[in-house]
């Protein structure tokens, strides 16, 4: 689908107008660990969260960052014809180290060939004033996103997901990068344990009053091996089905400020991990039927907004 026929603000057409040509992700993995899991926060981790971090498979931890990026850079220019590269810090929080060690490995990451910017992943509580000095420094200097881990805005959610902080501790860490010129990029999570099609939707109403420049949109995922697994197993918990899950995430773009950069849709797994559900392997066919939804509704991005 093309940039003019899109009906929300896709991440994939802001780096085609900002670079001129197509960009790519690269993610890597560079040895952090989570607050949730040391034992700063907490041990266990997010109930959701595999052995390796949430949503970092298909990353080779055992090279070091610089040759990380190399071979997803040939990788996406051979399958996507991708020009340019973004190193993405995704697996953990990436900036729960040093400020000293963190330049060291975000300047590792712009010295290699073709990479244009830097997208790092990590959580609300892992911000300490000297780390976004640094960030904003970057923010500054290249092309930067902050994502940063929210998932739900409801505290008995997070409580339930074991997520280690509460909504107060997203807003602020927001608010103090935001006040330093920081893009932030926010995690949701649709379709979490005892939250109703109404919650998830006021989210989207809270994001926007928040001011974040990026959400990035994700399905539960039932992975091996996890607390939710044995939750999903005695039947505590369900997964929202193809076509429910479709429905949710148009009326929650409808609802969502039209400014809003929407970095991703739909979550991806891997085959050998995922317990449920099933049709998030079929990523495109998800993609495909949330613009038909919208095509068939008429609608788009921020169009509740404009009728209400």
């Amino acid at each position: 689908m093309t940039e003019r026929q899109r009906r929300y603000r896709a991440f994939s057409d802001e780096l085609r107008r900002e670079f001129g040509c197509r960009v790519q992700r690269v993610s890597v993995d560079a040895g952090f660990t989570c607050p949730n899991r040391d034992g700063n926060r907490g041990t266990g981790g997010c109930i959701f969260c595999g052995g390796k971090g949430s949503g970092s498979f298909g990353i080779r931890p055992e090279l070091s960052v610089t040759d990380q990026l190399g071979h997803g850079r040939e990788f996406l220019a051979r399958r996507y014809g991708a020009v340019k590269f973004l190193a993405y810090f995704q697996a953990y929080s990436n900036t729960y180290a040093p400020p000293e060690r963190l330049r060291a490995l975000y300047d590792e990451a712009l010295a290699v060939p073709g990479i244009a910017g830097l997208i790092v992943g990590t959580r609300p509580d892992c911000l300490p004033p000297p780390v976004i000095d640094l960030l904003a420094e970057y923010a500054r200097t290249t092309y930067f996103w902050l994502e940063l881990g929210l998932q739900s805005p409801v505290d008995r959610t997070l409580a339930l997901i074991n997520r280690g902080h509460d909504f107060a501790a997203f807003q602020e860490g927001m608010h103090r990068c935001t006040a330093e010129g920081i893009r932030v990029c926010a995690h949701i999570i649709l379709g979490l344990p005892g939250e109703s099609r109404e919650a998830m939707l006021a989210t989207a109403g809270i994001l926007n009053r928040l001011g974040v420049a990026g959400v990035k949109l994700h399905q539960l995922h039932v992975m091996k091996g996890t607390p939710l697994e044995e939750m999903y197993q005695r039947g505590e918990v369900r997964c929202l089905g193809r076509d429910d899950y479709v429905g949710v995430v148009c009326d929650f773009l409808e609802r969502l400020d039209p400014g809003i950069v929407i970095h991703r849709l739909v979550g991806d797994a891997p085959a050998d991990q995922l317990v449920a559900p099933l049709w998030s392997l079929r990523k495109g066919e998800v993609l495909e039927a949330i613009d038909g939804e919208l095509a068939r509704r008429g609608t788009r991005q921020g169009s509740a907004l404009v009728a209400g």
